[in-house]
């Protein structure tokens, strides 16, 4: 991710409810894949859950990407007045 995206990124997550929602759930699920991940075997419901959990993860990011798109087009001039974190 290039700094302008990270810096969107970030501006998003801090003034978008519906971003910032998006961002908290695709992170549940990755928290939920590591753990199936690190298991050195998985069942038959949790093979499935990792395949579900993965394409709700797509779907996830695929809707924080286009509001990003959006924002770029819609307000080109913010993103690099995004607030650093320290």
């Amino acid at each position: 991710m290039n700094g302008q995206s990270q810096n969107l990124k970030e501006l998003l997550l801090q003034s978008d409810e519906e971003f910032h929602d998006l961002a908290a759930k695709h992170h549940a699920l990755e928290d939920r894949l590591n753990e199936l991940t690190s298991k050195h075997y998985l069942s038959e419901p949790e093979h499935i859950e990792e395949v579900n959990l993965k394409k709700q993860k797509l779907l996830l990011k695929d809707r924080m990407e286009d509001i990003m798109r959006r924002r770029l087009k819609s307000q080109p001039g913010d993103i690099d007045q995004a607030p650093a974190r320290g």
